[in-house]
């Protein structure tokens, strides 16, 4: 019987600060990190996971992460959705850390970080791509990786189970293998660029497929006017343009500031104040409507999910492959989101982002919703070469992966590089 033998964690931290790749309204200078997760096991494969930070936030981070090794070494290896299932409740349950929650922040995160680890390991076992290993269980197997404690009054066990008895699931795996997943662009659209940066590669964006391109604001009014006037000159008016605050904004500003761009015809306005404010959020979508409001990169669980949901206070769902619980808990988020008719379009582009949430996407196409109408999955041409099962985006588009496992894995050569503070990446730079 195969067992978990150990569980590294490393402070992988990649340097984009350096050509304000990432930089947005409340995050000028990231650095793109990851604290890294690998599961070792007895007989081989190992798993592979992480969380994403954008520098020193690795520092708490993998300390987090180092307080679940008690609950995973020693373990039998999970192979069955059962044991998968287990591992998942015996982390979230653990009442020592859930009394630092429960359920939110670092230690939420240290949990998603090993559990999809996990999925990966399990994954690999079983020779498939994740999408395909999660599209192949049956509904009561995916049932039971999700922990309904708060969700009853919005989805019940059942009505999941008759969600994920949508019929034609072997046709749609033979659409994503042959075509894959619609894919939006945010390379053209960090604060920190020039305005010729920004239009040439809006431009090179649309020449490349993409019918939709994402623009951070939030930094100065006229400012975000003039881009938003370029961008949309660039690319024309067919082009979808969605612009992303990143919490910058109180209630009564976000209105304004969204008026003000209306004449653009933004598509959405992501995370226009805080992720826990749900009521504001309301308001705000009821007071610059037809603009849509999108929001989840920081929304820490399930249950805030769920609220968003039943207010109607968002119409775009973005799911964080890294941000909650990890695969169990986003199953959990696609189910209520297909519940409440609400499309999901995944916040990706930081460290292994794209690679791991496109494996999401691509089983809620195929087990849950049937259908990608208006469903897009971000994308930011950065830092993927340093997988070894890289997301690839072709006509806008995301290949689906061919490779066993949840794609979190690094290079050995890049993690080399790039540890933190001792890689020579780090020490070039001191």
């Amino acid at each position: 019987m195969a067992r978990i033998t150990g569980m590294d964690v490393l402070d992988i931290r990649f340097p984009t600060s350096r050509e304000l790749d990432g930089s947005d309204a409340m995050n000028p200078d990231p650095d793109y990190s990851a604290a890294y997760v690998v599961l070792r096991t007895d007989d081989g494969p190992d798993g592979y996971g992480l969380a994403f930070t954008i520098g020193r936030g690795n520092d708490v981070q993998a300390a987090a992460i180092h307080a679940l090794h008690h609950l995973v070494v020693g373990r039998k290896v999970p192979d069955t959705a059962g044991e998968l299932a287990a591992l998942n409740r015996d982390l979230v349950g653990d009442s020592q850390l859930r009394w630092l929650g429960p359920e939110k922040g670092v230690v939420h995160m240290a949990i998603g970080a090993v559990v999809n680890a996990a999925w990966d390991l399990a994954a690999r076992r079983a020779d498939r791509p994740l999408w395909k290993f999660l599209s192949e269980m049956t509904p009561e197997e995916l049932v039971a990786q999700v922990d309904f404690r708060y969700l009853s009054d919005a989805l019940t066990e059942q009505e999941a189970l008759e969600i994920l008895g949508r019929p034609g699931r072997e046709e749609r795996i033979a659409d994503i293998e042959a075509t894959g997943y619609p894919a939006y662009s945010t390379g053209p659209g960090w604060l920190g660029y020039t305005d010729e940066k920004m239009v040439r590669l809006a431009r090179q964006a649309v020449a490349d497929g993409f019918g939709m391109l994402k623009l951070k604001v939030g930094g100065d009014l006229d400012d975000d006017i003039r881009r938003l006037r370029l961008a949309r000159e660039a690319v024309g008016p067919d082009v979808r343009i969605a612009v992303d605050a990143n919490q910058r904004w109180d209630v009564e500003p976000a209105i304004k500031w969204m008026k003000a761009l209306a004449r653009f015809d933004p598509y959405w306005i992501e995370e226009p104040t805080s992720p826990d404010d749900v009521l504001a959020h309301r308001a705000i979508a009821e007071a610059i409507a037809p603009i849509r409001v999108a929001t989840g990169e920081h929304v820490q669980n399930r249950v805030m999910f769920k609220q968003y949901l039943q207010a109607g206070a968002l119409s775009v769902l973005q799911i964080d492959a890294a941000r909650v619980g990890g695969v169990n808990e986003n199953i959990a988020i696609l189910l209520l989101a297909a519940k409440f008719g609400v499309p999901v379009c995944p916040h990706a582009g930081g460290v292994g982002l794209c690679e791991l949430v496109r494996h999401l996407s691509m089983f809620d196409y195929v087990a849950i919703t049937g259908t990608q109408d208006d469903r897009a999955i971000e994308w930011v041409d950065q830092l993927h070469e340093h997988f070894t099962d890289p997301a690839i985006v072709r006509g806008g588009r995301y290949l689906a992966p061919t490779a066993p496992g949840f794609s979190a894995r690094i290079h050995d050569e890049a993690l080399a590089r790039y540890v933190f503070p001792d890689g020579p990446e780090w020490r070039e730079d001191s």
